[in-house]
């Protein structure tokens, strides 16, 4: 079953449409890899849709958010709260010398390796689209070692959709909507979401016709 609640008061009904997916996964990750205040996570892919939640969530969590995307999103990530930005087509912020205590991969295409060392002592590498490599070398390495991968979708509670809520109409969070589309125009949205480009959100607006 799914949750529901009321449409926050300071939001329009396509900008409401955005949360539920992407609020709520990150939030479960966040939480799942017990961020707390004053530490430092690294959110590779911060421009998406569980990315532009997950940076602003880590902030209103007191963290010291780095957010890494393509060159057209570097902008989005400031605006939202990042306080460094990475442009990944420029750079591999593994071969950085940065250790940050939280990594949180939200399409899982970075280095396991690279992240694993950019990990502090007792870090965690949060992977949002693990393949079968990904979970059987973050089982191995979450039993041998202080740093732990974890892996896992959201289970979906309408508490945790109440806490989104309370935070969007106090101003702490918002949903970032790039585009909207009518549902005639589906295949479209799904070919511009493939580009890769998306910042934040695209949604399927379905309108009522007699």
């Amino acid at each position: 079953m799914g949750v529901l609640a009321t449409k926050p008061v300071n939001m329009t009904y396509e900008e409401a449409a955005a949360v539920p997916t992407g609020g709520l996964e990150a939030l479960h990750f966040l939480r799942k890899g017990k961020l707390q205040r004053g530490q430092k996570v690294l959110i590779a892919g911060a421009g998406g849709s569980i990315g532009s939640f997950a940076v602003q969530l880590a902030r209103y969590f007191g963290a010291e958010v780095t957010g890494v995307d393509s060159t057209g999103k570097l902008d989005l990530m400031r605006s939202i709260g990042a306080d460094q930005v990475i442009d990944y087509t420029q750079e591999d912020f593994t071969q950085r010398l940065e250790i940050y205590d939280m990594i949180m991969d939200v399409m899982g295409k970075s280095s396991f390796s690279g992240c694993i060392r950019s990990l502090k002592p007792n870090g965690r590498y949060l992977i949002g689209n693990p393949g079968l490599t990904q979970l059987a070398r973050g089982q191995w390495t979450s039993m041998r070692n202080s740093k732990k991968v974890l892996f896992g979708a959201a289970n979906q509670k309408t508490e945790d959709l109440l806490f989104l809520k309370e935070l969007i109409e106090a101003g702490k969070i918002k949903a970032v909507i790039d585009r909207q589309y009518l549902l005639e125009q589906t295949a479209e949205a799904h070919r511009y979401v493939d580009t890769g480009q998306k910042k934040g959100n695209v949604v399927i607006v379905v309108t009522h016709t007699e």
